[in-house]
């Protein structure tokens, strides 16, 4: 035994500490320990006075932890809430209900760094243990509260002899110290004399390896707690009387056998029936309890509260409708029953004599004796009494009894307390709590407990306990004894007269913690005893390479939680089967169809036969994965770290991109070559004013991927053809450069903002940047071939620093000016006509495209209101401007246009635009800014902004084609188009997006994923295939592989907002254009911050999947999955099938063939297709799960791809509107019921029969043509809609995965296929697009199921109106839609009308 510790550390003892408690804690921190203590001594302070003496070794960074185990959930919180007062160590907690059973290492590593002490019940750590989750290595402190139930197969006892011993034996000494607290050490029911009752304790100290601390004497601890007076309360033993039980357990087991034949004539399943049965047999024998222990008045409650269809005691468990009304009936009619014997006279009540009762059998003298106990108490001001009962119903129906009786002697109130072992409890955690602390508050008088209350939950302030059923074992005696704990507190003992048996068991049980205590001290000095092979060694086996084992006894657990998490459906719940010939010695263990392994066979020990076919079982499954090396489910741990990926954090700010052929990062030299490109506008449209091209000229070649666009914008006098060709390179100076640029930033700016004084911020000191900025040149073009630029227009920016007067001294004159005065100088009306003016009066920026010679500010001026004034009267009333100039000639000015976003798809209405509207203006109160510049310059340089976003997203995509391209091998061409269109948003409101690219992507991706996964993992069930697919293919998996591979960045997400476009040149902006790497040779640049969400970005990868797929083939798809870390590929490893059957035994197999169009090489591979999981016959070794798996990724890209290829002008959002309804397993359930193959599915499950014939028989009554669409009004059993698949997946495998193959045998069982005319939405999710187009509000729908019927109400409020309605169905799936088909019919009608 450990009787020394590794490292001295200060107890830090708790002031308040009594001195048995510092005594108790001096010998844990030397040794292991159980302290054997009475209840309310304050075990509970001496483990936390122990842990923080250990909390030097436990505190983090420290790998070490303490581990405090409670056998029960609600010590849980108790205990921990208890070491969180006392210490500041951090304090994690765990019971089953977590779902911890579900946890993988990482996740319970990631629990243990957070945590230094860990509360939990015993079975966590036993299984945490057996998996290798944990290590004792790793527990500086093991606590086992109550640990006197360390016996037998109990997990306290089986951490110590599976881990605990071994490591000992082994001369391990980094063991935790063991701590057990209890208050008796034995939980036996006694023993015969004293060296009996050391036996127990020495197997208890033996078992923990730790010696028993205890108080020299009971007078000890009574200094410090109060100890109840015993009291034995005898009653008179009497006779029920004989001929009413009889009568009465006769009209019982009539009713039995008539809800046994109700059962036996109903559709139910022969499991669910045998549950059903083994329920009502329950009640049967628990009324006749009732009946004979506790009398006929309390037997009829007990069926009343059983009847009750939602009660809170009885738990219905999994049964159905029909099921649950056989168990309500049959407790009803016992209740019609018992009610015959109960006086029918008006007034009558149990309580008004109770002797009499007695006699008649309507009580019991057992009964009447609690009662009368009870009533010697009534004088008590503040009782707070326990009486513990063996059986829940006694529980129950005592507190019935109590709270009619005493009312007419006292105020108490009474509660019952049960745990939820018997299968008739389903009182929750919380409403135990809550009784309790009303019974603390003194709310609550009497609470009726089972053995619940013996252990765990604190109740100090009780000072009556009675024993209506005598305690089973010593332990439970004393631990009830002890929840007496206030002061001249009394524990009474009812004992049936002349039962001498139990009344010296009783008094043992009183002199039982005398004698443990002398047993205990008597060999204290003793070292333990050590654990001796035998009753405690068993079979197990052991993963070497991470220490997981699993014995004979967890075997059976293991493979039923196996089971348990192989695929199911409400038809089938997979579950192992044994079958034992013990004349043989042989067991037989048949596994579910979904498992690997189907049949088990070995020979031994028959008492051990099961364990030994599950323990080899287990090994089998480990040593094909099917158990990992912690021993779990593989589909747990996959579950877990899909979770995790799930949960990873996601940060939405992305970089917005921007290309770098359009960037210049040196310094200009004295020359620069520009290549120079001709952007061509053709006008499809009338107007007066002329669109010149524009040259675009850029550091850089273009590729011929973009100067092959071409595109047309919706502009508003029609649409705008916009191309794209090369004219030719020049070289431009330093200063040319610069005053092209101001040129540029000029026109931009005056047309982007209108606005003079901004445009003079950023001119002001403007010269050529030095870092990374925007580098190309837009400029007016002469549309001839020499020269390309209009220099003429690019020189007015220099007005009127340019301007000579002499040279414009032989202009023919107009009128009577040949000059005019402006603000900014006297001109020559020849650079008035074609410039851009400024008026400070009113802030306005015009073109102005003519002289108005025949007027002047003495003209007349015709108001709106018909009033006639000049103009220089018009100026000063509405500007306060007084002209000087009386003869000036007025100038023709035209206001700018507005520059909007051309490439908005959704610009339909014509926008009011000012720039038709013609102003007369004074010269004087213009100021000159760029001159000469026609109107129709200004015109077409409106339309650069949007023109340049398109080019810009051109070059962003050629950029993410080339860095998905970089290292490829193979010769891929995707056109560039196809990769803008797969960054496009639907938000970005353009004339395509990636809506479809997304449809096809995603279905290649669940294909290429689903094949790969079918192919590469042979032994994987359904369900553990669906969990890997759904971690490669998951938004979150997608989005993460996207940002790694920095695609958000290309991604656009919003509509092109021209004022947020950067001009090329002006460094003005707030955020500089700054480098990132794309990879080791390829760069870009970022231009600011986004918000992009996670799922955008995973739509966008599928898009780019599509992208490659439609214009490169399925070759090109994997590649670029391969690129991005998604490692499938469609390599032929041969489907290994390991069974031959003769189909024609089990099916029609020419029938099928013929109605498939396909014969099978392989025919098991069709019989496999139409075996459901119900059907156990061993000849057929598998069932359609996996081929269902696969068929389903198969059809549903084989459809998309169909309907992607054949309307390729559909809308972008038609092909997912499509694909939905043609897709999903209505249809497919349709189509089998069409063509009767429903006939043709191997199963044993009759309520999957019932449905098929409801189906079949709902589906002849229809009146639909066709297979798809959402018209059906009731749901489909999924069957139906699986073996479509999975007969697509076995064609599939069995053609050698020839995807033609399986179209051309599917596609006729599905026809009509969905068009776009005929395609029709599915209600909720076109009610949903209206609501949110027109802005109602869509309450979330209500769900409910009242008698196994699905009831969902949906509620919609419009203009004002409530639209709702509830319908009901067999599922919630079809309820839901029904009642939006009908909101949605109503609301059309509505606005319609309007």
């Amino acid at each position: 035994m450990d009787m020394v510790t590794t490292e001295q550390g200060s107890s830090d003892p708790l002031p308040f500490a009594r001195c048995y408690q510092l005594e108790a804690l001096e010998k844990a921190i030397k040794q292991n320990t159980i302290v054997f203590l009475e209840t309310g001594s304050g075990k509970t302070l001496i483990a936390i006075m122990l842990l923080r003496h250990y909390a030097y070794l436990l505190r983090k960074p420290s790998q070490y932890i303490a581990v405090f185990l409670v056998p029960q959930v609600v010590l849980v919180s108790q205990q921990a809430k208890a070491i969180k007062l006392h210490t500041d160590l951090k304090v994690g907690m765990y019971w089953g209900e977590m779902g911890v059973d579900y946890w993988d290492a990482a996740t319970w590593n990631e629990e243990i760094s957070k945590h230094e002490v860990i509360v939990m019940t015993p079975q966590i750590l036993l299984n945490g243990l057996r998996h290798s989750f944990f290590k004792l290595s790793m527990i500086k402190v093991l606590i086992l509260d109550e640990c006197h139930h360390t016996r037998g197969k109990y997990p306290y006892a089986c951490i110590m002899t599976e881990f605990y011993h071994p490591l000992l034996k082994s001369g391990e000494s980094d063991l935790p110290r063991i701590y057990g607290m209890t208050a008796s050490p034995i939980k036996s029911k006694g023993a015969n004399s004293n060296h009996g009752y050391w036996e127990n304790i020495d197997e208890l100290e033996t078992l923990m390896n730790s010696k028993v601390y205890t108080c020299s004497s009971e007078s000890v601890i009574a200094h410090y707690i109060p100890f109840s007076t015993p009291k034995f309360k005898i009653y008179k033993y009497i006779e029920f009387p004989y001929a009413l039980y009889a009568r009465l357990e006769d009209e019982l087991n009539s009713l039995l056998s008539k809800h046994e034949i109700s059962l036996n004539n109903s559709d139910l399943i022969d499991t669910q029936a045998e549950s059903i049965r083994k329920k009502v047999w329950k009640i049967h024998s628990t009324l006749l309890f009732c009946v004979k222990e506790l009398g006929v008045w309390l037997a009829l409650k007990a069926a009343r509260s059983l009847s009750r269809y939602e009660n809170d005691f009885f738990a219905w468990g999994h049964l159905d409708v029909l099921g649950g009304s056989i168990v309500k009936r049959f407790s009803s009619d016992a209740h019609k029953v018992f009610a015959t014997v109960i006086p029918s006279v008006p007034g009558w009540s149990i309580g008004n004599n109770v002797k009499v009762n007695v006699d008649t059998g309507l009580l019991t003298e057992k009964v009447a004796c609690l009662f009368d106990c009870l009533l010697e108490y009534r004088a008590l001001q503040d009782i707070r009494c326990i009486i513990f009962v063996q059986r829940v119903i006694t529980a129950i129906v005592l507190e019935a009894l109590l709270n009619e009786l005493l009312p007419g002697y006292c105020s108490w109130k009474t509660k019952y307390i049960a745990g939820n072992n018997s299968g008739l409890q389903c009182q929750s955690k919380k409403k135990q709590n809550e009784i309790v602390e009303e019974f603390r508050q003194g709310l609550v008088n009497i609470i009726i407990a089972t053995s619940i209350l013996e252990e765990g939950l604190d109740v100090q302030s009780c000072n009556l306990v009675i024993r209506f059923d005598p305690s089973a074992t010593v332990c439970s005696f004393i631990q009830s004894r002890g929840r007496a704990r206030m002061q001249n507190s009394d524990y009474l003992l009812m004992v049936k007269s002349g039962d001498r048996t139990a009344l010296s068991r009783l008094e043992n049980y009183l002199a039982s913690g005398e004698i443990m205590r002398k047993e205990s001290l008597r060999h204290a000095s003793h070292p333990c005893s050590h654990l001796g092979n035998g009753k405690h060694d068993e079979d197990y086996y052991c993963v070497e390479s991470t220490g997981a084992i699993v014995t004979l006894s967890s075997s059976v657990g293991l493979i039923h939680f196996y089971c348990s998490r192989l695929p199911s459906d409400g038809y089938f719940k997979p579950s192992p089967r044994c079958v034992i010939d013990k004349e043989m010695e042989i067991c037989t263990l048949y596994l579910p169809k979904s498992c690997p392994i189907q049949i088990v066979q070995v020979q031994g020990n028959v008492k051990a036969l099961k364990q030994i076919a599950c323990l080899e079982a287990c090994k089998q499954l480990h040593q094909i994965g099917a158990l990992t090396g912690n021993l779990v489910p593989e589909i747990v741990v996959e579950e877990a770290e899909a979770q995790k990926s799930e949960n990873d954090p996601y940060n939405d700010e992305q970089p917005i991109y921007f290309p770098p052929e359009l960037v210049n990062e040196h310094a200009h030299i004295a020359k620069t070559m520009y290549q120079c490109y001709l952007i061509e506008l053709k006008q499809n449209f009338n107007y007066d004013v002329p669109l010149h091209d524009i040259i675009l000229a850029m550091r850089t070649e273009l590729e011929d991927d973009i100067l092959n666009v071409n595109f047309d914008m919706e502009v508003d006098r029609g649409t705008l053809t916009v191309s794209l060709k090369y004219v030719g390179f020049i070289e431009l100076t330093r200063e040319q450069v610069l005053y092209c640029r101001r040129f540029q930033i000029t026109i931009f700016r005056v047309l982007l903002d209108h606005n003079v004084k901004k445009l003079a911020e950023i001119l002001d000191g403007f010269q050529l940047g030095k870092g990374p900025e925007a580098d190309y040149l837009l400029l007016p073009s002469t549309n001839s071939h020499q020269p390309l630029i209009d220099s003429t227009s690019v020189a007015s920016v220099l007005f009127p620093c340019n301007y000579r007067p002499k040279d414009h001294t032989n202009c023919p004159s107009e009128g009577n000016a040949h000059f005019v005065e402006t603000k900014s100088g006297r001109f020559c009306t020849c650079m008035i006509r074609n410039s851009l003016v400024y008026t400070p009066h009113n802030g306005y920026i015009y073109c102005i495209t003519g002289i108005l010679d025949h007027l002047n500010a003495n003209s007349l001026l015709t108001m709106k209101d018909g009033a006639v004034i000049t103009y220089k009267e018009y100026y000063k009333q509405k500007h306060g401007v007084h002209l000087c100039s009386d003869e000036a000639i007025l100038l023709n000015g035209r206001h700018l246009f507005t520059v909007k976003n051309y490439l908005n798809n959704n610009r339909h209405h014509k926008e009011r635009d000012p720039s038709h509207l013609t102003v007369e203006l004074p010269p004087e109160l213009c100021e000159v800014i760029m001159s000469p510049i026609s109107w129709s310059t200004f015109y077409s340089f409106s339309f650069v902004p949007s023109i340049m976003h398109r080019f810009q997203s051109l070059l962003l995509a050629i950029n993410l084609k080339k860095m998905l391209l970089d290292d490829c091998v193979q010769n891929v061409t995707i056109p560039t188009m196809k990769v803008l269109e797969a960054i496009t948003t639907k938000n970005c409101v353009e004339s395509f997006h990636l809506e479809s690219l997304e449809t096809l992507g995603d279905s290649f991706l669940k294909y290429a994923a689903s094949h790969y996964l079918f192919i590469q993992h042979q032994n994987n069930h359904e369900g553990l295939l669906s969990v890997k697919k759904e971690r490669i293919i998951s938004n979150a998996s997608l989005c993460k592989l996207g940002c790694d591979h920095k695609i958000p960045g290309f991604i656009r997400t919003e509509p092109f907002d021209p004022k947020s476009w950067i001009i090329p040149g002006d460094n003005s902006g707030s955020y500089p254009l700054q480098e990132e790497l794309l990879s080791d040779t390829r760069k870009i640049y970022v231009s600011g911050k986004k918000n992009v969400k996670g799922k955008t970005i995973a739509d966008a990868v599928e898009a780019l999947i599509g992208a490659f797929i439609s214009t490169a083939g399925e070759s090109a798809g994997i590649l670029f999955l391969n690129r991005i870390g998604i490692d499938v590929d469609f390599v032929n490893i041969p489907y290994q099938r390991h069974f031959q059957i003769q189909a024609e035994k089990l099916i029609n197999r020419a029938h099928l063939e013929s109605l498939l169009n396909y014969e099978f090489h392989d025919s098991s591979l069709l019989v496999e297709a139409l075996t459901h999981g119900s059907y156990m016959l061993p000849e057929i070794p598998s069932c359609y799960e996996r081929l269902e798996f696969l068929g389903d990724a198969v059809l549903d890209y084989l459809i998309t791809d169909h309907l992607y290829n054949k309307y390729p002008g559909m809308s972008p959002g038609l092909i997912t509107d499509l694909r939905s309804a043609s897709v999903n397993n209505d249809c497919y359930a349709q189509s089998s019921v069409k063509h009767g193959l429903h006939k043709h599915i191997l199963h044993c499950s009759n309520e999957l029969s019932k449905q098929i014939f409801a189906t079949v028989e709902r589906f002849e009554k229809s009146p639909l043509g066709s297979t798809f669409g959402w018209e059906s009004e009731s749901s489909f059993p999924k069957v139906l809609g699986d073996i479509i698949e999975s007969l697509a997946g076995a064609i599939y495998i069995d053609s050698g995965y020839d995807k033609e193959k399986v179209f051309k045998s599917i596609r006729p069982l599905l026809e009509p296929l969905v068009t776009p005319e005929t395609v029709r939405f599915h209600p909720a999710a076109e009610l949903h697009e209206i609501c949110q187009k027109q802005h109602f509000d869509m309450k979330k729908p209500v769900a409910a199921r009242i008698n196994g019927v699905a009831i969902v109400t949906v509620e919609v409020t419009a203009n004002g109106r409530l639209f709702k309605h509830t319908s009901t169905a067999d599922d919630k799936k079809t309820a839901k839609k029904l009642a939006c088909k009908e909101v949605l019919k109503s609301l059309k009608e509505s606005i319609s009308v309007k």
